[in-house]
């Protein structure tokens, strides 16, 4: 609920069903939100109808900052003593601020539009001055430290820090199917300080070659369509 339809003892203006832009569905060019946007962005729209401006940029300010790894406890309980919304109230704007930023961050800035951002704001009905702050935020000065600190906290795999290998014919074994057959020993360090050995027949090793080539081959064509729509 707004500010104002608080003090006035009615509820929020319901929104319109939220539309994508036209020709963008999931993953397309310039939609973020996807075909619905997540329930916590669709309740915060439904509140910022009448809010106060210099306490959004509050709001907003917070939530920027925890994204930026801060602690924001202190602010956010000055806020609540200080707003005249309810603290439920405010848990659903920031919490949808959140959503929504963290939605239009996740992608590069290449991929995402100002002007399908926009259009996508107005959809759900965020007022313009609204709008603009949010744009700021995510097409702004700010957004290179805040794509820097998220992929410092990304979740990360171990890096491969050494590889031997080396190929091996058994002479003397059990099977005679394996018996003076070609295999290949691989050891791989890693940067978590483990070690795997493991022993790949030359036809599973042709496999691997064969499949990690066709994936680069993949990747290639991906990227070569994602330039192509981002020109157009």
């Amino acid at each position: 609920m707004s500010a104002a339809g608080a003090a006035a003892g009615r509820g929020p203006k319901p929104a319109a069903p939220y539309l994508p832009p036209a020709g963008d569905g999931p993953g397309s060019r310039g939609s973020f939100l996807g075909p619905r946007p997540p329930a916590a962005v669709e309740a915060m729209a439904r509140q910022l109808s009448g809010l106060d401006r210099d306490l959004f940029r509050r709001l907003l300010k917070v939530v920027v900052s925890a994204l930026q790894g801060e602690d924001c406890r202190q602010e956010t309980r000055r806020l609540v003593d200080s707003s005249p919304l309810s603290e439920a109230q405010l848990g659903v704007l920031v919490a949808g601020m959140h959503a929504l930023l963290r939605e239009a961050l996740r992608l590069p800035a290449s991929a995402l539009k100002p002007d399908g951002f926009r259009e996508e704001l107005q959809q759900l009905q965020v007022p313009d001055e609204f709008v603009a702050d949010f744009a700021s935020v995510v097409f702004g000065s700010r957004r290179p430290g805040l794509d820097g600190l998220a992929r410092e906290q990304g979740a990360r795999l171990p890096t491969v820090e050494d590889f031997r290998w080396r190929v091996d014919v058994a002479i003397s074994t059990s099977s005679l199917a394996r018996s003076l057959q070609p295999s290949i020993l691989m050891q791989l360090k890693l940067s978590d300080g483990t070690a795997h050995r493991f022993e790949v027949p030359v036809a599973k090793f042709q496999e691997l070659r064969y499949n990690v080539a066709l994936i680069l081959k993949e990747m290639n064509d991906l990227e070569k369509r994602c330039s192509l729509k981002i020109q157009d």
